[in-house]
């Protein structure tokens, strides 16, 4: 009996690891571990983001349900580190957004409270959200419908084209999404003009981009038509942008069924490896969003969270993040990262002590970082893949 019990248990473990790539196969451009809706205590003395009506406004929609990291943060980054826009994420209601398991990030505006400030968006980024089919929010569509004005710019970016494609205001004009996924995005949406190989696509104040990591290339290319190139070297420099344009070309390579089966393979037979990631006032949200999203996709075992200060973390430009784990750290994790190394306390090395800690800089893009280090850990063959289901290419 008890040879039995064992035998269920193992094939019940490999049923689930396959069942988990499998949903990996089908949404490459889901964050790996990204969690389901918030459930947590309602976060109490609540201030609403400072207003400069001298500035243009930039409104970052955001699904309380699911919302793709970077394509969220990236842009909120980029349009930031101009320093001459509103730049808020908005969401239908107070629910905070998953980030992780253990992290969630507070919208800063509800729809009703935009309503009520009587604001008017100069910007609408669309991120790739919860409905990736013709079942949309229809409380989502509408704002950003009646938000677009006569002056507005919309941009999509990854797999929103599909919440942007049920707006109509796409209808005629060029659109793409990830690689990977565009033909299943395409086939709900006949009246836009389903475009690849290019990062951003642009029609007159209307962008999209492609999958996941091209977000920093639309949202730069939308800063540069919006407020000149002068804002858009500023922004392109404060994320060590690669490029000295916005790059355009684009190799739109979707996952071949020979990659999802490496996929399948690593998280079933390899090694995989346990993370963490140390939190701290002030951080990076363009590096914090590039490290979970690009090691996310790896698929490691385990990949947790830290904060060695309170649960709630403020962010470089105003986001507060609500980490809902605890600080237990597995004595088998093989390394934690630190998105803002130069914020390290004594504290914080003496709580590590003995774990490898992996200190990003501040002078390289943080994606290509990330890449580099995969492909020292997995070979350059897993990191080619990991680019795939970013789309970065």
């Amino acid at each position: 009996m008890e040879q039995i019990m064992r035998t269920l248990k193992i094939t019940l473990s490999v049923l689930l690891m396959i069942a988990a790539a499998a949903l990996a196969l089908f949404f490459p451009v889901l964050s790996y571990g990204q969690a389901q809706s918030y459930h947590g205590a309602k976060i109490e003395n609540w201030k609403a983001p400072q207003f400069d009506e001298n500035k243009k406004t930039v409104f970052v929609i955001a699904d309380g349900k699911l919302t793709e990291m970077f394509d969220m943060l990236a842009p909120f980054y980029v349009f930031n580190a101009t320093e001459q826009l509103n730049v808020y994420i908005v969401a239908k209601d107070d629910t905070p957004i998953p980030l992780k398991r253990d992290l969630y990030v507070l919208q800063q505006l509800t729809f009703a409270q935009v309503e009520a400030r009587h604001l008017k968006a100069d910007v609408i980024v669309i991120p790739a959200m919860s409905a990736r089919d013709e079942k949309q929010d229809p409380v989502i569509v509408d704002f950003i419908k009646s938000h677009y004005g006569p002056t507005t710019r919309i941009i999509s970016i990854c797999d929103g084209a599909s919440t942007a494609a049920a707006t109509g205001l796409y209808d005629g004009k060029l659109i793409t999404c990830h690689a990977t996924d565009f033909e299943c995005v395409k086939k709900y949406w006949s009246k836009p003009i389903w475009t690849q190989n290019r990062s951003v696509t642009k029609s007159d104040r209307v962008y999209s981009t492609a999958g996941v990591a091209n977000a920093v290339d639309g949202s730069l290319m939308v800063v540069e038509d919006l407020l000149g190139k002068d804002a858009m070297v500023k922004a392109a420099k404060a994320v060590n942008y690669p490029h000295a344009e916005v790059q355009i070309e684009h190799k739109s390579d979707a996952l071949t069924f020979g990659n999802k089966l490496s996929i399948l393979r690593k998280m079933v037979f390899s090694r995989k490896r346990k993370l963490g990631l140390l939190l701290h006032d002030g951080l990076n949200e363009l590096k914090f969003a590039s490290i979970v999203d690009t090691y996310g996709r790896t698929y490691p075992k385990e990949f947790k969270t830290f904060t060695l200060q309170d649960s709630i973390v403020k962010t470089k430009y105003g986001l507060t993040f609500i980490h809902v784990g605890d600080n237990t750290i597995n004595p088998k994790m093989d390394e934690v990262h630190v998105v803002m190394p130069e914020l390290l306390s004594a504290k914080d090395e003496a709580y590590f002590k003995g774990f490898e800690m992996v200190k990003h800089n501040n002078t390289d893009y943080p994606i290509n970082q990330c890449i580099k280090r995969i492909a020292q850990q997995s070979g350059e063959h897993y990191a080619y893949i990991v680019k795939l289901t970013l789309d970065y290419n």
